[in-house]
């Protein structure tokens, strides 16, 4: 559960680090035009007297009423169901990254400890009070212990016990892969998607500018570019959020590749023990 909470809240935080970068830069750029503007327009040395010369007044930063910001306060409702669908989305794929991150890292460190003493113990019941309560390698080794002692039923005596305890061996390695498996559908979805939500708020906002600067009949350079670059910004979130999802998907689906070799070599080596025990026990 805290790993859970961590995950939501570093998710959180690095949205909001994505969300805020566009912001920072607009207003470092906004406080070097202010800046140029009062050096520009500043007298002359020579025009001013050595009794008037005084501190420079700090420079008012200049509003845009094109940023992220004001697209945020003051823009229409398709913009802002666009940055609120990207912000979810970047959200979403944040969390599932370090969940499942922990969630892999978990497994290794379980495989090793498993490696180190399970098959070492005297007998199955000593190994499995050695396992976490928690773990994967407990439930899969419980399942193949509790299958390989319950063999009854009308219908289950007419599988051979070699076949019923791998079959309920593989069922167990099956749930505990499409455990690592979830979410990695959100994170291709979110890849896949998110730049052509962007675009679609790229291609309104230019459209909406466009529109007013019909309406108002000026097109000038400072008309333009305002609106246009606003509209941009959508397309430069939707990658923002796409290339994380992406790096992240490839990146877990290596890992789970990794971890779920040592789930099944485990799996297998519990196979073949519960086998040799059922031929011991026999004789």
């Amino acid at each position: 559960m805290i790993s859970r909470l961590s995950a939501m809240f570093a998710a959180i935080a690095c949205a909001a680090t994505l969300a805020v970068s566009p912001l920072a830069a607009q207003a470092q750029d906004q406080a070097a035009s202010a800046a140029a503007s009062a050096a520009d327009s500043a007298p002359a040395p020579a025009d001013i007297a050595p009794a008037a010369v005084s501190e420079p007044a700090a420079a008012k930063p200049v509003d845009n009423p094109y940023s992220l910001g004001n697209i945020v306060a003051h823009g229409n409702v398709v913009d802002q169901a666009v940055l609120a669908i990207l912000a979810i989305m970047s959200m979403g794929s944040w969390y599932i990254l370090f969940t499942k991150l922990w969630d892999t890292s978990k497994i290794a460190r379980e495989a090793k400890e498993v490696r180190a003493s399970f098959f070492k113990k005297a007998s199955l019941q000593e190994g499995l009070k050695s396992l976490s309560e928690t773990g994967a390698f407990r439930f899969i080794a419980q399942t193949g212990v509790e299958a390989s002692e319950h063999h009854e039923g009308a219908l289950t005596e007419n599988i051979d016990h070699n076949t019923w305890v791998t079959m309920n061996i593989d069922r167990a390695v099956q749930e505990v892969n499409s455990r690592l498996q979830g979410g990695l559908g959100f994170l291709a979805t979110v890849g896949s998607t998110s730049p052509f939500i962007g675009l679609f708020g790229t291609v309104w906002g230019i459209l909406q500018a466009l529109t007013q600067i019909g309406v108002a009949g000026q097109a000038s350079i400072d008309k333009v570019a305002g609106p246009v670059g606003a509209a941009l910004i959508m397309t430069a979130i939707g990658l923002g959020v796409a290339v994380p999802a992406v790096l992240g998907y490839n990146w877990l689906v290596n890992r789970n590749k990794s971890v779920m070799g040592q789930v099944r070599a485990f799996a297998a080596d519990l196979h073949g023990v519960l086998m040799g025990s059922r031929k011991v026990a026999g004789r």
